[in-house]
Parts: C-alpha cells; sequence; structure tokens
C-alpha cells in the first residue's frame, strides 16, 4: 500500500496499473467463447474509435514525416501484437501462467529502450536481465511438462512481451514529440484499419457469440485496457516522482495472479508463486539499476517516463 502524504502521482499510477491488471484474466474471461481473433483485434477498434474522438476534440495536430513510421512501429507492438498473441495464448493456458510471464516485461521495456536509446548500462543490468529471463522460461518449461519443454502458449507470451516491450521503447520516444496519450491514441487510429478487417475475417469466420459476462470482458479490454487506463497511468507518471511511479507496475503481475484465483478460481501453485516472485524481483532489480545510469552518460528516462510529458488539452499551434 502507498502511505498517506505520498505524492498523487503514485495513486494515479496504482490505479493504471489496477486497471491494467484485470487484462489477463478478463481476457481469459473472454476467450471461452469469442474468438481470440475477434477480441484481439475488436478491442483495439474499440479504442481506436475513443481515440479518435480525444484526438478531434482536443485539436491534436498531425504526426508529420517519419512520426508515421514511428507510431507504425508503437501500433505493431502494443496494438496488435500484444493484444492479439496475448488473446490466441490464453486459448490454451491459465491467467496465473501467463500473467508470470508476462511479469518479464518491465525488464523487457528497459531492454528494448536501452538498444533503442544506444545506452551502455552496467554489466549489472544485463546479468539481472538474463537471469530474469532464464527464470520466466524455466517457471513456462516446468509448467509444460519439464526444461526445454516450451508450450505454443508460451511462445506466444514471450512474443507479446518482445512486440510490447519494442512498441513502449519506440513510443516512449516518440512522446516526447507527441505527448502521453497522443501518442497511444495516433497509434490506435493508425492501426485501425487492419484491425476493422481482421475483426471482419473473424466474423466472417465464427460470428461473435458468449454470455453477458463474457461481452462485458470484452468491453473493459476496449474501453480499459487499451485507452482509459493508460489516462491513470501517465498521469501518475506526469505528476511523479517518475522513478517511483514506474516501479508500481511490478505490481501488475501479482495483481494478475490474484484475480485469476479470485475470479477464475484457479489454484495458485507453489511453482507459480516462486516463479513469479523470481521474475518479477528480476524485473524490478533490472529497470532500478537502467534507472541509475553511470554518471558519464546521458540519463534516458524509464519507457514509461516520456509518455507522461502532456496532459489532455487541445493543441496550440
Amino acid at each position: 500500500m502507498i502511505p498517506p502524504g505520498q505524492p498523487t502521482g503514485l495513486w494515479w499510477g496504482l490505479a493504471g496499473v489496477a486497471a491494467f491488471s484485470f487484462t489477463v484474466p478478463f481476457t481469459k474471461v473472454a476467450v471461452e467463447s469469442l474468438s481470440p481473433l475477434f477480441i484481439g483485434s475488436g478491442r483495439a477498434v474499440v479504442a481506436a474509435i475513443l481515440a479518435a474522438f480525444a484526438l478531434a476534440l482536443t485539436r491534436q495536430r498531425l504526426p508529420r514525416g517519419t512520426q508515421w513510421v514511428r507510431l507504425a512501429v508503437v501500433a505493431g507492438g502494443i496494438v496488435v501484437g500484444f493484444p492479439l498473441l496475448t488473446s490466441f495464448a490464453l486459448t490454451a493456458t491459465p491467467a496465473s501462467h501467463g500473467a508470470v510471464v508476462i511479469a518479464l516485461l518491465p525488464a523487457a521495456t528497459a531492454v528494448a529502450a536501452v538498444l533503442r536509446g544506444r545506452e551502455r548500462p552496467r554489466l549489472a543490468f544485463w546479468l539481472i536481465t538474463g537471469v530474469g529471463a532464464l527464470a520466466a522460461i524455466a517457471f513456462a518449461s516446468m509448467q509444460s511438462g519439464g526444461f526445454g519443454q516450451l508450450h505454443s502458449a508460451d511462445l506466444l507470451l514471450l512474443g507479446a512481451v518482445v512486440a510490447a516491450a519494442i512498441g513502449y521503447a519506440e513510443g516512449g520516444l516518440l512522446a516526447r514529440e507527441l505527448g502521453a496519450w497522443q501518442t497511444v491514441s495516433w497509434a490506435l487510429v493508425l492501426a485501425s484499419p487492419l484491425m476493422l478487417f481482421l475483426v471482419a475475417v473473424s466474423v466472417a469466420q465464427q460470428s461473435p457469440s458468449g454470455t453477458p459476462v463474457q461481452w462485458l470482458a470484452f468491453a473493459y479490454l476496449g474501453v480499459v485496457s487499451m485507452f482509459l487506463g493508460f489516462f491513470a497511468w501517465y498521469s501518475g507518471l506526469a505528476i511523479g516522482p517518475m522513478a517511483q511511479v514506474s516501479q508500481i507496475q511490478l505490481v501488475q503481475p501479482v495483481l494478475s495472479i490474484c484475480w485469476a484465483g479470485l475470479l477464475l478460481g484457479e489454484s495458485l501453485t507453489w511453482s507459480t508463486i516462486v516463479g513469479g516472485l523470481a521474475v518479477i524481483l528480476c524485473a524490478g532489480a533490472a529497470v532500478r539499476v537502467r534507472l541509475k545510469p553511470a554518471s558519464s552518460q546521458p540519463a534516458v528516462p524509464h519507457p514509461a517516463e516520456p509518455l507522461a510529458t502532456r496532459t489532455l488539452e487541445p493543441a496550440k499551434d
């Protein structure tokens, strides 16, 4: 818990993480009847509609030149890659299992940001990140029948982590120019034609049909997980302190595992608990090391930090 008197940025950050923590369990609920292709693409379409309204109402200026190419990278990672890959993965694996593998995301994002920003972090960063990756792979292997026997769902989850990490790292740099929520919104709008096409394909293959609970889960994924949650998260980063707020993301997999047990009735085994703690601790250590670069190097913010540079307001020409 965050003690009273702490900066409000921490509370906003916690609200954003709490919103995101339901993503994996609710995806698991939705894929019980709805097509994973429909869920992964449909949620992006819902969020894109909201993003288009927000951009139009606040009269944001259009991105220019190579910004569109960079937005395509962001969209490929966080609008297309992560939602689709996790949706397909969760058709074959428990939500708690998925949450442990996805816990590698903070460290993976830090690695992507280091490579994209051409940083030269200390050796400790690479060692800790490597240990975290091995912990995630070892956990997935044991849950899939033994070491070296990764399930296809684990490969999809690892692919989702890589896609999101690249998207967040590029988005962090691009947000210095476009702003926080604007970057995410433009990425959603840019990807909307492709996602609309995928929705049409999924509907042609299988008419979407689900229970009211499953449709509510889908609505949450589109409205909160892919749109409103970013407002709370980036508002927290904007208020700061950024280094502290960004660390709250490490609570997300813990919450996701808890929701999987409480809402879905999934049993929490010792391997899940130990595996989750190992990955989370390694991710936290890697992010901390990266947030403290050597004094001879220019400090490049945490991947999420640049995304908090602007608030929701009309663009000024």
